[in-house]
């Protein structure tokens, strides 16, 4: 593999691997709304504020009764985008 090549491979997984943390944070805050997680921890406040800013731009989007059902729509929704996103500029990467 060529310089260059092994350059931008590396790059892309960097992109990748980014991606992929941001959807765990995500996915790790759903998880922990779901089973009712203490907010008073540290931990959970931590990732509750790390998913609700990376989450700004669809936190609240959907208007279901139920407040689980916007979490896991509003969060997920995020989750996805980053890894569809993520890993789609990965491979363009990858491939230049």
């Amino acid at each position: 593999m060529s310089p260059h090549r092994s350059r931008t491979w590396q790059a892309g997984t960097v992109v990748a691997v980014i991606a992929d943390v941001l959807a765990v944070i995500l996915g790790l805050w759903i998880l922990m709304y779901l089973l009712d997680a203490n907010r008073a921890n540290d931990l959970v406040q931590f990732v509750h504020d790390v998913a609700r800013w990376l989450a700004g731009w669809s936190h609240d989007l959907f208007t279901f009764d139920d407040t689980w059902a916007r979490v896991v729509a509003g969060y997920g929704l995020a989750a996805l985008v980053y890894l569809l996103v993520g890993h789609f500029v990965a491979n363009r990467i990858r491939r230049y």
